[in-house]
């Protein structure tokens, strides 16, 4: 509990048994000024893997459950299912690349009244080749995009974050891949949602390889599904309002009380 409000954490993982370990325990290890626990509920969504990944999640102090389609917002989708009744909902990855303790600072983030808070790569320090270069060429693309479609500038589509669950319900999280993140950030403009980005500093990959970064597949995976998410919400808006304004032809420039 942090602040009054319960606190869950999701993890989408494949093959990350060398880090998902020290991930979850550095999170579970959490406490507030009191020395009260911060987490409540964890689950780590064991997407496929090969290896111990959900065994040692276990063994630090997670629940599992295992989601045998590949899919990073399917993953994530399987543990909220899975999650208990929170207040906040704090995502993560399971690579290790964050620092557990700056997830006080994401939560603190939204005590103060945020709904959606993210941890931004781009405003902390990084660990040379943390990030790879193409994922954060691919941040710029999608913040650039963002500006000019919904006027709102982003330094980065981090997943490190958290969100009220009330907020996250509003959303109505659909993508089931690497458009998750975006997804996300879009619907929190579109519903009016208070955004706030937090600095969080990124450690270089120890165990094994990056699934996005790492190889051309995974930078292509997620560029397209970032990149059609974003083409996506926008033409749904653009349809919507034109559906609007169909179904009531003299509302604009109507002089009417």
């Amino acid at each position: 509990m942090y602040a009054g409000m319960t606190v869950g954490v999701v993890v989408p993982a494949r093959d990350e048994a060398g880090s998902i370990g020290s991930v979850v325990s550095d999170l579970v290890a959490l406490r507030d000024k009191d020395g009260i626990p911060v987490v409540d509920d964890f689950v780590v969504c064991d997407n496929g893997s090969k290896d111990a990944t959900a065994t040692q999640a276990c063994e630090a102090g997670a629940r599992t459950v295992r989601q045998e389609t590949p899919g990073y917002g399917l993953a994530c989708l399987t543990a909220l299912a899975a999650l208990r009744p929170v207040d906040i909902v704090l995502f993560t990855d399971g690579d290790r690349s964050f620092e557990g303790v700056q997830g006080l600072n994401l939560l603190e983030a939204v005590a103060d009244g945020a709904d959606l808070a993210i941890g931004s790569r781009a405003l902390g320090r990084r660990e040379p080749g943390a990030p790879s270069w193409p994922q954060m060429a691919g941040n710029r693309v999608a913040g650039v995009l963002i500006r000019l479609l919904w006027g709102t500038a982003i330094t980065d589509l981090g997943p490190y974050r958290a969100i009220r669950a009330e907020a996250l319900r509003r959303l109505d999280m659909q993508d089931r891949t690497y458009g998750w993140t975006v997804e996300m950030q879009i619907k929190a403009i579109q519903h009016g949602l208070r955004v706030v980005e937090v600095p969080v500093d990124t450690l270089r990959r120890r165990f094994g390889k990056s699934k996005v970064g790492g190889t051309l597949r995974g930078v292509a995976g997620a560029s397209a599904g970032i990149l059609s998410m974003i083409a996506k919400l926008h033409w749904q808006e653009v349809r919507s309002r034109r559906l609007a304004r169909s179904a009531n032809p003299q509302a604009k420039g109507s002089t009417q009380p």
